[in-house]
C-alpha cells in the first residue's frame, strides 16, 4: 500500500513554510493602502510600495502587498491557475482570513497573471446600476511597466492624456477595455502589479493603443 499525506499533515507543511506578512502592520498597511488609492485617482502612474515584504511564489511583492491591504475576512478572493498552490493559498487565508473561491463570478477580487490571452473582463462580478461597487477588483501580475505596447489613457484623474506601457496584456485588451468602460457605472477596476509597483487603471478611464510608426525604407 503507498503512502499519502492526509490533508492535515498538507496543511501543517504549508504552516511551517507560511512567510510573515507586515513588518509594521498598522504603518505598512495603510503605506499600500494609499499608495493603492493614490494609482486609481492617478490612473496610469506607477506607484512604489514602499514596505519590506517577502511574497510567496509566484507573487510579486507588489502583488502580495495590494492583497493583504485590500482583502479581509468580509471579502472573497478568486486565484488564476497559474497563481494558485499552496504556499500563495495558506499565505491569503492566513493574513487576509478570506475565502477563496472557485467561480470567478462571485469574488470580491481576483488575482491574474499570465494567462490574460484568455482574459475575461465581463466573466468577473459587474455590479448593478443600483449597486456599482459590488464588482470585482482585478489585481493583474505583469512583466514591467517599462516595456511592451505603449497605451494613451484618458478620463478623470487624468490632465489631457496620460501614456503608459504595459507588458504582457493581449492584443485584444483595448477591445475588451473599451467595452468594460462603456458598462459604467458597472464594470471591474484594474490594478497592475510588477515588482514593487501598482498602476490603477479605473472603469471611468478610456484607453487606446499608440500605434508605433514605421521608418521608411532607404
Amino acid at each position: 500500500m503507498t503512502y499519502s499525506p492526509d490533508t492535515s499533515e498538507k496543511t501543517a507543511s504549508s504552516m511551517q513554510q507560511l512567510l510573515p506578512a507586515w513588518e509594521d502592520t498598522v504603518h505598512d498597511a495603510q503605506t499600500v493602502f494609499r499608495s493603492l488609492l493614490k494609482a486609481l485617482s492617478e490612473p496610469g502612474t506607477i506607484q512604489r510600495l514602499k514596505v519590506n515584504l517577502q511574497a510567496p511564489a509566484p507573487l510579486h511583492m507588489a502583488t502580495a502587498a495590494a492583497c493583504l491591504a485590500l482583502m479581509d475576512y468580509e471579502t472573497t478572493a478568486w486565484l488564476a491557475d497559474e497563481l494558485d498552490n499552496d504556499a500563495v493559498r495558506t499565505y491569503l487565508r492566513f493574513h487576509c482570513g478570506l475565502p477563496l473561491v472557485h467561480e470567478k463570478s462571485s469574488a470580491n477580487f481576483a488575482v491574474l497573471g499570465s494567462s490574460l490571452q484568455q482574459l475575461d473582463l465581463q466573466g468577473f462580478a459587474q455590479g448593478s446600476m443600483t449597486y456599482p461597487d459590488k464588482s470585482a477588483t482585478l489585481l493583474i501580475q505583469v512583466d514591467d511597466f517599462s516595456n511592451g505596447t505603449e497605451y494613451q489613457l484618458t478620463g478623470p484623474g487624468i490632465k489631457d492624456k496620460r501614456s503608459i506601457r504595459i507588458s504582457g496584456l493581449p492584443a485584444d485588451f483595448v477591445s475588451k477595455w473599451q467595452a468594460n468602460h462603456a458598462a459604467f457605472p458597472q464594470g471591474v477596476d484594474v490594478i497592475f502589479c510588477s515588482g514593487d509597483a501598482v498602476l490603477g487603471l479605473p472603469r471611468t478611464i478610456k484607453i487606446a493603443a499608440v500605434q508605433s510608426e514605421e521608418l521608411p525604407c532607404t
